[in-house]
């Protein structure tokens, strides 16, 4: 057969996104025999790795070939959730490796045959470890399937591959099924996402988790206070030595009144020529938004989002202006 000769199912292989629209829906279907498929035995396999954790355990997995590559797939997912796991190279395993094997740890076996060379030569060792077992495979009556504890049945009918031999249905299914088990996890334990962001420090998901206002508010210097009673010329000028589009009015305890910025005085300014020379209590906004400096920098993103400020004031927790967020200053927070 010359390269491009083939169809599937009846589409010419010239036509690419037919094909590729052909192999998703095929990969749809397994994965909703999957989901069909799941019931008690996956409720009694979440029991397993609960019990597992609660004892100072982790879960173990081991495949070869691309349920390897699922294994190590799934065990970055489970241990970013807070479900500590590992990957057992089931070559090295039988050569020293088997010494990761603790007591009170869950070994998941991934094979979609269930009969994998390899993996069964794993079994009478495995077998010595107190450890409980759980097969995730296509084939419940198979070596590895029996010799487990459990068995996760993935019931994926065929591949997407035209000849149904390349792993690519079941692949899908068993990377789906590791993430129904990692959330299912993550859920049960009272995962939330400071516990997430603790996994997660860096990047944008660890800034969002992580970052605080008073980590990246304008301070100091570079924040205008002002009394109610100063005139605007001379506000305008505490603005520019601190190089702020607004000054923060405070009363005589420090705490927050209102605020005046550049924006205001363009508009103010076309109907109030004279306006310099009033006091600040006669043109600023009172009571205006404000965060506590305590608050994740990803809520100035929704204060910005759902207003039309250009200027967030942070308060500490007297109600007294101590920083400033500035609409300009959100893309060098990488926040998105």
């Amino acid at each position: 057969m010359r390269a491009g000769d083939w169809q599937i199912d009846g589409v010419d292989s010239g036509d690419s996104a037919s094909i590729a629209r052909q192999v998703i829906q095929i990969e749809i279907e397994g994965l909703k025999c999957l989901g069909d498929s799941l019931g008690d035995e996956f409720n009694d396999v979440i029991s397993d790795l609960l019990r597992c954790f609660s004892d100072g355990g982790k879960v173990v997995l081991s495949g070869i070939g691309k349920s390897g590559n699922i294994s190590q797939k799934i065990a970055a997912t489970l241990t970013s959730t807070g479900s500590p796991a590992v990957v057992l190279n089931s070559v090295d395993a039988l050569h020293g490796d088997l010494g990761i094997i603790q007591p009170n740890d869950v070994i998941l076996m991934l094979s979609f045959s269930g009969e994998s060379d390899e993996l069964a030569q794993l079994l009478p060792a495995l077998k010595r470890f107190s450890s409980r077992m759980i097969a995730i495979t296509g084939n419940r009556t198979s070596s590895i399937a029996m010799a487990s504890d459990r068995v996760l049945e993935i019931p994926v009918k065929r591949e997407a591959c035209p000849f149904n031999l390349a792993p690519t249905a079941s692949t899908t299914a068993m990377m789906a099924i590791g993430d129904a088990i990692a959330i299912c996890l993550l859920r049960a334990r009272g995962f939330t996402e400071e516990d997430f962001a603790l996994f997660h420090p860096s990047g944008a998901i660890g800034r969002r988790l992580l970052m605080r206002l008073c980590d990246v508010m304008r301070r100091d210097r570079k924040i205008a206070l002002a009394k109610p009673e100063l005139s605007v010329r001379e506000a305008l000028g505490l603005m520019t030595e601190a190089r702020a589009g607004c000054v923060c009015i405070v009363d005589d305890s420090g705490a927050l009144t209102g605020i005046f910025t550049d924006g205001d005085l363009r508009r103010k300014i076309l109907v109030d020529p004279g306006i310099l020379e009033n006091q600040l209590h006669q043109v600023m906004t009172r009571n205006p938004i404000s965060l506590n400096q305590s608050s994740l920098a990803v809520e100035a993103l929704k204060v910005f989002d759902a207003t039309a400020i250009d200027d967030l004031v942070v308060v500490d927790d007297d109600g007294h202006p101590v920083g400033l967020i500035d609409s300009q200053d959100l893309p060098k927070l990488k926040l998105l």
